[in-house]
């Protein structure tokens, strides 16, 4: 009986520890997956990235792409910010206006600034939009459609830069050329076969529940915000507004250093260091746009040294494209504390100071039976009303005290007249 008691105990023992322990590897994986610790490994690959890059090409590189910007290329590369940012907050208007909330085109311009300056100063290369993000939906009382206007307006360019990699890359010459022409009808095809199980599978779907409700929500406000017919004109031609941006700021960056190439030839070699910007993997957007840079102008036979300068003269015209974001950010905290400091009462002196009661001048009124006990008029024929207040004060300070009234009472021939008879001895 105590053998198979035992028995029976030793066996139970691991399938009540097995999902304990399933449940410790969830929780694991879970920290591993969240949104902080994607962005340090993020981070420590962008890291990673630029060391090996020091370690194989040198320091000279960055020392060079430095040395040659001069103060009409900060100029030009304030001018390109200045139209790509203007533009891409119009995107986001319009992105945001699709999806029913309300952003002013000044305060879109002025926040994508700031954003900008984030993503260039912080690490991730994100930061600054999750902060437009949340801002905006703060502002517009709906944080679930401030951010959702920010992932749409944000996949907006991303689409337009994929389209016109795509493009770029299958019809002119470039390092990765001939794998672009071998990889894009399997990719073509992969394309359509995923569309189709997709459109298979809402044909066949189940009678629906609340979350495809909410699937089919997002998805409607996406093709309300990018390919409505009131959006859609204004977010494509915004997007390759904004890509032209990118792209000439990338070859005013080849010009700068010495890269001897014409515009076709850097036309692919801009979309490639562009497309690497866009992976999660960076600090403030240094890492893979060099790396890239590197390998691509080196495949090119422009040298892999020269494409490092070139993507780090690149770098250093966006952060100084996007300095204004810096004067945004002073800005609005500057007036976030004048606001605190004047709704702050014990810095408010006008709220206890006392005001006293003004006196009011208005003209003698006729005489009238009924008046028992009317005012004095002054010289010029006017009423003066007095506060209460004032009155007490005046009746107060004139008023005769008590012992002087007593001393006069003491006098000879101190004594009031009554009932109108004379003042004799006797009545002294």
């Amino acid at each position: 009986m105590s053998t198979h008691t035992g028995e029976t105990a030793g066996a139970e023992t691991p399938t009540a520890e097995a999902p304990a322990g399933r449940s410790g590897v969830r929780r694991l994986l879970g920290r591993f997956g969240g949104p902080a610790v994607r962005t340090r490994l993020g981070t420590l690959a962008g890291v990673v990235i630029l060391a090996v890059l020091f370690w194989r090409l040198g320091t000279g590189a960055f020392v060079d792409g430095v040395r040659r910007i001069d103060a009409s290329t900060l100029a030009a590369a304030l001018g390109i910010g200045l139209v790509t940012t203007v533009f891409s907050a119009w995107r986001w208007a319009l992105v945001a206006r699709g999806i029913g909330i309300r952003l002013p085109f000044g305060a879109a311009v002025a926040d994508y600034y700031r954003a900008l300056f984030l993503n260039a100063a912080l690490p991730g290369g994100v930061l600054g939009d999750v902060h437009r993000a949340v801002r905006h939906g703060q502002d517009a009382g709906d944080l679930g459609r401030g951010v959702r206007a920010v992932v749409l307006e944000r996949t907006a360019g991303q689409l337009a830069l994929f389209a016109a990699g795509g493009a770029v890359l299958l019809t002119m010459p470039s390092p990765v050329h001939d794998q672009m022409r071998q990889t894009a009808l399997p990719a073509g095809l992969g394309l359509l076969g995923a569309c189709a199980v997709v459109l298979a599978l809402r044909m066949n779907r189940a009678p629906s529940g609340r979350k495809p409700r909410v699937v089919r929500g997002l998805l409607g406000e996406a093709r309300q915000a990018l390919f409505s017919r009131s959006t859609a004109p204004g977010v494509l031609v915004s997007s390759v507004v904004v890509l032209a941006g990118y792209v000439a700021m990338f070859v005013l960056a080849a010009d700068v250093a010495g890269a001897g190439a014409s515009v076709a030839q850097l036309l692919p070699l801009a979309l490639l260091a562009l497309l690497a910007m866009s992976l999660p993997l960076n600090v403030g957007g240094w890492g893979p746009r060099e790396g890239v840079a590197a390998w691509a102008f080196g495949a090119a036979g422009l040298g892999a040294g020269r494409g490092l300068t070139v993507a780090v003269v690149y770098g250093v015209l966006s952060l100084a494209a996007s300095l204004p974001g810096a004067v945004v950010l002073v800005a609005r905290w500057y007036t976030a504390a004048r606001d605190r400091r004047t709704a702050d009462p014990a810095h408010s002196t006008a709220a206890t100071r006392a005001v006293p009661e003004p006196v009011v001048m208005e003209p003698r009124p006729l005489a009238r039976e009924t008046e028992t006990a009317a005012p004095e008029p002054d010289r010029q024929g006017l009423l003066v009303r007095i506060p209460a207040q004032l009155s007490e004060v005046r009746s107060e300070k004139y008023a005769p005290k008590e012992s002087a009234r007593l001393a006069r009472s003491s006098l000879p021939f101190s004594a009031v007249p009554s009932e109108g008879r004379p003042m004799t001895p006797e009545s002294v």
